[in-house]
């Protein structure tokens, strides 16, 4: 019996493949016939078709095993936006980047496709159907933001279309999805401490939130379209769900599917964002002495009380994409992954 070789393009490696992301894109290449390497500093499952290795990012020789023979790499790698530790951002998200790219480089990868976020060019401001062109945030809101910036800036420089690394980054937004660790877990333990009464702002602002299958598909679609002649070269690309929802009725249907109350006394936006600023610059005076986290931070109130979504015309005339999963669709699969967070479950 004659085993068939995998033809050596559809092998590839997804760096962070553990995350919540990670994992959602390492089973849909292994769905359309990929093989698939993942490096992460923690394996958090086993599937056939997957080599894991393990290690630190930062670790050039700790990684080389993982990318050797691999024409095509994903990095979806990064600490959790919410973890507000810059040493650790600063660590993942800028020197790890740096060292895909040397290792990426060194092996002859042809393609690198990066995982980067709508966020690089928010400022706190509303953004209404933003293009790629937006310029990247001058004052970065938090130091996940700032070093995404870098890391987005890193990645697109590093593109040579000469023979060399073929660079693209995917800018998804309000990525949610069954496994999400962070946006429903969160607002179920807000929820429950009672503390999802409020709406910040008057309640018309217009988010995205991306359903984590539209966020692999304009992945591998990034991947498979990005050639010496495309236009995705070193560029970015806003992947969405193409279909704004006003933040708080989002929060709501998310609530309301696992039998919580709609938050319904509003707040007016200032005052909570005034009383947000206060608070995480009584935590930074602090630190020293106290370590404390305010829940609400100027970031968080910002996101909750502006407008901002994103067009994908540059994704859908570049490569084709069009979500798969309409939010309905993704909202009524997310609530139904979590039954351990239902109202009054054990």
């Amino acid at each position: 019996m004659t085993t068939r070789v995998r033809p050596s393009s559809k092998r590839c490696a997804v760096i962070g493949g553990s995350g919540f992301l990670g994992r959602h894109l390492v089973e849909k290449l292994l769905e359309r016939g990929y093989s698939v390497a993942v490096f992460d500093i923690r394996q958090s499952y086993e599937l056939p078709g997957v080599t894991f290795y393990q290690g630190d990012l930062c670790d050039k020789e700790a990684l080389r095993p993982a990318l050797k023979d691999v024409p095509l790499v994903f990095h979806c790698a990064s600490p959790a936006p919410a973890s507000d530790d810059r040493a650790l951002f600063q660590r993942v998200n800028v020197q790890g980047t740096r060292t895909v790219i040397q290792a990426c480089t060194e092996l002859g990868v042809q393609k690198l496709v990066l995982t980067s976020s709508a966020s690089v060019v928010y400022e706190g401001a509303d953004i209404k159907n933003g293009t790629e062109d937006i310029p990247y945030a001058a004052k970065p809101m938090d130091y996940y933001t700032e070093t995404k910036i870098e890391q987005e800036k890193l990645v697109l420089q590093a593109c040579d279309k000469e023979g060399g690394l073929l660079t693209v980054a995917i800018r998804p937004h309000g990525i949610f999805g069954p496994r999400d660790p962070q946006l429903v877990p969160i607002l179920v333990d807000t929820a429950r401490r009672g503390k999802m009464k409020f709406i910040i702002g008057d309640g018309t602002n217009l988010v995205d939130f991306t359903f984590v299958e539209n966020v692999v598909h304009g992945h591998i679609l990034a991947a498979e379209h990005l050639r010496p002649e495309s236009p995705l070269c070193g560029k970015p690309y806003h992947i969405t769900n193409d279909e704004p929802i006003r933040f708080w009725d989002f929060m709501s249907k998310v609530l309301v599917g696992l039998g919580y109350a709609a938050p319904r006394y509003h707040l007016p936006y200032m005052l909570v964002y005034g009383l947000a600023m206060l608070l995480w610059l009584l935590a930074l005076l602090l630190r020293p002495l106290v370590a404390f986290k305010p829940t609400f931070t100027p970031m968080r109130v910002a996101l909750a009380g502006t407008h901002h979504y994103y067009s994908c015309e540059a994704a859908k005339r570049d490569m084709g994409y069009k979500p798969l999963v309409s939010l309905t669709e993704g909202i009524s699969r997310t609530v139904e992954s979590y039954p351990h967070l239902r109202h009054g479950a054990p």
